[in-house]
């Protein structure tokens, strides 16, 4: 991994962690506010740890893609869960 990727990676990872510190759910309430703070910094350093060892720099761009796509949709939906996908 290069360094500027190394960079993009953990600014996207401390972008995750600041959005999960900001969080408020759509209902407004407290519990389910937590619920999904907790879920995002759970799912982030989960996903993160996973790909740690990644050194394809195809795969590495995916991955990123794929972290940017979930944090946009998140912020447009404002729901903290990935999207379920249509067959």
């Amino acid at each position: 991994m290069t360094p500027a990727t190394r960079q993009e990676v953990l600014g996207l990872y401390r972008k995750v962690l600041q959005i999960a510190k900001n969080w408020q759910s759509a209902s407004g309430q407290i519990e389910e506010t937590m619920r999904e703070k907790e879920y995002i910094r759970n799912e982030a350093r989960t996903l993160f740890r996973k790909n740690k060892n990644v050194t394809d720099p195809k795969l590495i761009k995916q991955c990123i893609e794929e972290c940017e796509a979930r944090i946009e949709i998140g912020l447009h939906y404002n729901i903290p869960y990935p999207r379920p996908v249509s067959i």
